[in-house]
């Protein structure tokens, strides 16, 4: 059967989170006057604040209440694993999280710290605070992580003429009802803390310039806010893109897999970087290239179709424009 691609496109935006994430404009818009920081924008995976021997790392992730009310354990773990996730695509060790938890039944309240002490312990990251009220009308959750980088991977270092990279382990399976690619919570621990570890590794090497963590908007749309922040394009080959057989690519394009990252690297360091995942089993292959042209264009065998125009539609809003990033400071971020 022939795969449509621009209708497979048209699904992805519909079905993915991208216009969750447009809705970040807001923000942009709200907080560009409050930004502290323009060496380091906001945007990022992780905020930055620097410090003489490296670099301190903060972010934090909501939930969809009715992902926590359907799968409180799992949502409990995710709230340690996608902080984590998002301290490792900034090249950076996580060190602590906090959490903020508002419901109203102590039972499924307690599914949710239950999931978060068991990734806790097995990425071997403490929790150290938070907040709680029991007394809400509906359920929300969210946590924060504090991580430490010596070296940093941003979303605003990619550049033209860069290879464009996917990684992502694809040794798991969907956990319904939501397409959650769950690769962890059956995984080793060991294992879990070493490919954690690995993009640590990948920014103190050099083997990358910039990455991002691959999130609720999916693996396009994830892709679309590392390039809009670094207003760059990218040419992708979807049939390079690492992907269990037995997956449809609507469903693969807006899955959030529990580990998988997008990164950008000189060919000279291309070689480098596919073996250091593949030396721990994690699918990786280069998938495109960034162009200046700020057009998101996708290939697929004799199709090919403009995905995104970075320059007349904007994704989040955050860009090194609106942040007043120089040319010498985004460099300075590989």
């Amino acid at each position: 059967m022939t795969l449509e691609l621009k209708q497979l496109l048209d699904d992805v935006k519909q079905r993915s989170g991208i216009q969750q994430k447009v809705e970040i404009q807001t923000v942009a818009r709200a907080l560009k006057a409050a930004l502290p920081n323009p060496n380091f924008p906001n945007g990022d995976d992780a905020a930055v604040i620097v410090r003489p021997d490296g670099y301190d790392l903060i972010a934090g992730e909501g939930f969809i209440s009715k992902f926590v009310e359907t799968d409180p354990w799992f949502a409990g773990w995710c709230g340690v694993m996608v902080n984590v996730s998002d301290i490792a695509a900034m090249g950076g060790r996580p060190c602590a999280v906090t959490n903020t938890l508002w419901g109203y039944d102590v039972e499924l309240c307690e599914q949710i710290l239950a999931g978060m002490a068991a990734a806790s312990s097995i990425f071997n990251v403490p929790i150290v605070g938070g907040h709680t009220n029991l007394r809400s009308a509906n359920t929300q959750f969210g946590a924060s992580i504090f991580g430490r980088a010596n070296a940093l991977l941003s979303s605003f270092s990619a550049q033209a003429d860069h290879v464009l990279v996917a990684a992502i382990d694809l040794r798991g399976e969907f956990r319904k009802p939501f397409l959650n690619w769950n690769a962890a919570t059956t995984a080793p621990p060991d294992r879990l803390r070493g490919d954690v570890e690995l993009l640590a590794n990948i920014a103190e090497q050099r083997w990358a310039h910039s990455a991002k963590d691959i999130s609720q908007a999916g693996l396009l749309g994830t892709c679309l806010m590392l390039l809009e922040s670094s207003q760059v394009g990218a040419n992708i080959d979807l049939k390079r893109i690492p992907k269990p057989n037995n997956v449809e690519w609507i469903d693969w394009l807006c899955c959030f897999p529990s580990f998988g990252y997008l990164l950008t690297t000189p060919r000279s360091k291309l070689d480098g970087l596919l073996q250091a995942f593949d030396a721990r089993n994690i699918s990786a292959a280069d998938i495109g290239y960034i162009t200046t042209d700020k057009l998101v264009c996708i290939e697929h065998e004799l199709q090919t179709e403009l995905f995104w125009n970075i320059a007349t539609t904007p994704v989040t809003g955050m860009t090194s424009l609106n942040n007043d990033l120089t040319t010498q400071q985004k460099v300075a971020h590989a």
